[in-house]
């Protein structure tokens, strides 16, 4: 049998897309998995819509970092998955994500897949997915995994308002490499349709490098 999965799915006014997310979620959670939504204090019905569809509801204050930590101390299973609200996992999800940790690693991430792509985004998520594996850093779009016990032991996201999921890698690195799933994620292109292809790309560029060149992501997060 394999070993159970948390998902924790972080939220915030997304009334639009979280049921489709959810419903997604349910064979998942019909074979035993656990759903948290992690909301950030949404004031549309994010809640009364994922109050049917998982296991747990938590509220805490905004912030997906803080709210993905809320998530994660609710969970009942040794293995957490943090998934974004417009995203979706492949059916394989458990069984790759099971065999990768009975193999020796300790974290992972799944290969992205942005819809609906045109040629550019097509190219954007083959650059992310050919970054992580050089890098070792995994974002959020990815669906990163990680046994309980270390992310714990590591004291969880930082709870910075932005760049969370560098700053996560950054530290799971110190125990070992991410597994880099072959299987994709599905993750919503609307955030490359709202703000414009070539902008959001240029806007992500420039916010890594000024976090890795020291800048307060506090600041960072005035401009995303």
């Amino acid at each position: 049998m394999p070993e159970p999965l948390s998902v924790i799915v972080p939220t915030l006014n997304e009334s639009r897309c979280i049921e489709a997310t959810l419903q997604s979620l349910q064979p998942f959670r019909q074979n035993g998995h656990e759903i948290i939504v992690a909301d950030g204090g949404s004031y549309d019905n994010t809640r009364a819509i994922a109050g049917p569809l998982a296991d747990h509801v938590t509220v805490s204050e905004p912030g997906r970092a803080r709210q993905m930590n809320a998530g994660a101390a609710q969970a009942r299973h040794e293995i957490l998955l943090f998934l974004h609200a417009d995203t979706r996992l492949p059916a394989t999800a458990v069984d790759d994500i099971n065999t990768v940790l009975a193999s020796g690693y300790l974290w992972g991430r799944f290969d992205v897949h942005i819809v609906p792509g045109d040629m550019l985004l097509k190219v954007v998520a083959v650059m992310i997915n050919l970054r992580s594996r050089l890098s070792g850093v995994a974002t959020g779009d990815q669906a990163i995994f990680v046994r309980r016990h270390l992310f714990e032991a590591i004291g969880g996201y930082p709870e910075i308002r932005l760049m969370e999921d560098l700053a996560l890698s950054d530290r799971l690195k110190q125990h070992g490499r991410p597994a880099c799933l072959n299987s994709r994620v599905a993750t919503s292109a609307r955030r490359w349709q709202q703000h414009g292809r070539l902008r959001t790309i240029l806007t992500m560029w420039c916010l890594r490098l000024a976090y890795r060149l020291g800048v307060d992501p506090d600041k960072l997060a005035q401009y995303y």
